[in-house]
């Protein structure tokens, strides 16, 4: 048995199931078995009468028990050719329950099988089928009982008139609304369900972009430092070893992250990032600065992963794309807002490979988080801003409203 919320609702659609399906084919079933079953065993009653009544009334029972059961399953849309033809036996039956109480003047029985008849192909047309449906029926009620009675000259024409038109307007209001509450149900159950598929689809891209998100950085350095090990070979191999064994290292820490980001253990932080990209960046030779103002630990952990993500990405665009010379890390909380800054000269004209998450997947995610991340080219610099609050609280916005696209990264 399954547990937890979906266990509940499951539970819970599972009892209104039942208790739609005793208010309407239950309650239906039991109104025409007691009325036409009286009727039937009356002794006044000829046997001519009676004895079509029977499998008439066995007829019109089994169609309204398979066509309101059917409508109350789970499945959305039952198989149109079997519905069409309960319906149709429905009908016949519902005719030869009308004609013989009407045969003998009973004008209050011989609407109800017609009127339940009604009801039931109400509930399976679209609302401007069903209007004229019902509209008709009930206009054409007024007539069968008020004719025999004319003819009859008893003087009950009112009655034979109105009260089937009555009936068949009652019969539909209640049948209709249980029917409809189960039917707003199921869609709210199938609704669920497809929300819990989305968030299940969301958390693998989520997953997704953080693998990439390790593995290119990973893959970007080990693929720097095995270049520069192999021209460093023939003049400096002490040096190139030493660049391997930074190249064997990375390997080792790649596969670490990746353990941990499968496991959901692995929370990137800024202050990490930043000590690696200061590093990383000077064994390309780039000349990294950083201007780190004290404030880290005011962050909330999610905003410090964040951050921490835009300084790898940054970091794996200068390497990637750029021929940069210097770069500068800026970081500081102010007015209960941080931000990050990175810039670099070097940035190349050519537009890079989009077959990664990129700045764009990030500003993505900086927008649920109340942030902003911006990114612009002024010549050969290339500038990353990043702005989060510190607090829960929205975010004031001091730069541009939206993420700009500049000097050709993804």
């Amino acid at each position: 048995m399954e547990d937890g919320p979906r266990g509940d609702r499951a539970a819970g659609l599972t009892s209104f199931r039942r208790y739609t399906w005793w208010a309407v084919p239950g309650t239906t079933v039991v109104l025409l078995v007691l009325t036409y079953g009286a009727w039937i065993l009356d002794g006044d009653v000829p046997l001519w009468a009676r004895a079509p009544a029977v499998p008439a009334l066995v007829v019109e029972v089994a169609a309204t028990v398979v066509l309101l059961g059917d409508l109350l399953t789970v499945r959305p849309d039952p198989p149109a050719r079997l519905r069409r033809g309960w319906l149709v036996a429905a009908g016949c039956a519902a005719l030869v329950l009308a004609v013989l109480p009407l045969a003998r003047h009973n004008y209050g029985l011989w609407a109800i099988a017609p009127a339940v008849t009604v009801a039931i192909g109400a509930t399976c047309l679209p609302v401007p089928a069903r209007r004229l449906l019902v509209a008709g029926a009930t206009s054409g009620a007024l007539v069968p009982g008020a004719a025999v009675s004319l003819a009859a000259g008893d003087g009950e024409s009112v009655h034979a008139a109105l009260f089937p038109a009555g009936l068949v307007v009652f019969t539909v209001w209640m049948m209709l609304g249980p029917m409809w509450a189960w039917d707003v149900a199921g869609r709210l159950d199938r609704a669920r369900r497809l929300e819990a598929e989305l968030a299940v689809k969301d958390e693998r891209l989520r997953f997704a972009g953080d693998l990439h998100d390790i593995q290119g950085h990973h893959l970007q350095v080990i693929a720097l430092k095995a270049e520069l090990a192999s021209r460093l070979t023939g003049t400096d191999p002490a040096r190139a070893s030493a660049e391997m064994q930074e190249v064997r290292q990375l390997c080792a820490d790649a596969l670490r992250d990746t353990r941990a980001v499968v496991q959901g253990y692995r929370r990137t932080t800024l202050d990490d990032e930043i000590v690696n990209a200061t590093r990383v960046l000077a064994a390309a030779g780039i000349d990294a600065r950083t201007d780190q103002a004290p404030g880290a630990d005011e962050l909330p952990d999610t905003a410090r992963h964040l951050l921490g993500l835009v300084m790898r990405e940054a970091t794996t665009n200068v390497l990637r794309h750029s021929t940069a010379h210097h770069a500068e890390v800026d970081y500081r909380v102010t007015d209960d807002t941080a931000r990050l800054r990175i810039d670099n000269d070097g940035a190349e004209e050519t537009t890079a490979s989009s077959d990664g998450t990129g700045l764009t997947t990030l500003a993505e995610r900086l927008r649920a988080a109340d942030g902003e991340l911006t990114w612009h080219r002024d010549g050969d610099r290339f500038t990353v801003t990043a702005v989060l609050p510190v607090q829960g609280g929205r975010l004031r916005k001091d730069g541009p409203g939206s993420s700009r696209s500049g000097g050709g990264r993804r």
